[in-house]
């Protein structure tokens, strides 16, 4: 693999990827390369460890959700790993995962749950009620920051 090529396609996939049907085409063509050979300097990115992880992030926003909630359930021990499961398999949570040491002592599983419209008591109080938990706390997203992911591969 060339590495002016490796080079140039870390540079570009620590940014937004064109959100188009052939992106690493569209890459390829900006770094005088084949899709291929893109493909190629990210699976060798990767496998050399400079790339740990290649993935989306979703603009919630402007997939039309509306609504977001980090939502803290106290579950007892015996049941986190069954509550976890029913509650990562729900359409409205993309997080789910269990903290140690609990907040506030008690509170074990977190979830962030995503809502185009409605009440997000509700959903969350349906929720609850399907997974046989009633003691939660929503923190509802009040102001969303700007997210800007690190460079590591700054433009020469």
């Amino acid at each position: 693999m060339v590495q002016r090529i490796k080079k140039g396609v870390a540079r570009r996939i620590q940014r937004d990827v064109p959100v188009e049907k052939k992106p690493f085409a569209t890459i390829g063509k900006a770094l005088r390369c084949s899709e291929d050979e893109v493909i190629a300097a990210i699976r060798e990115l990767m496998k050399d460890g400079a790339v740990r992880k290649f993935g989306a992030v979703l603009a919630h926003r402007k997939a039309g959700i509306g609504k977001n909630a980090m939502v803290v359930w106290a579950v007892p021990e015996s049941r986190t790993l069954d509550v976890g499961q029913l509650l990562g398999a729900r359409k409205e949570v993309s997080h789910c995962y269990e903290r140690s040491p609990h907040f506030l002592g008690k509170y074990n599983l977190f979830t962030m749950i995503h809502s185009g419209a409605g009440d997000m008591a509700k959903i969350v109080e349906d929720i609850a009620a399907s997974i046989g938990v009633a003691d939660y706390v929503i923190l509802e997203t009040e102001e969303e920051f700007k997210k800007t992911s690190m460079e590591y591969f700054p433009d020469e």
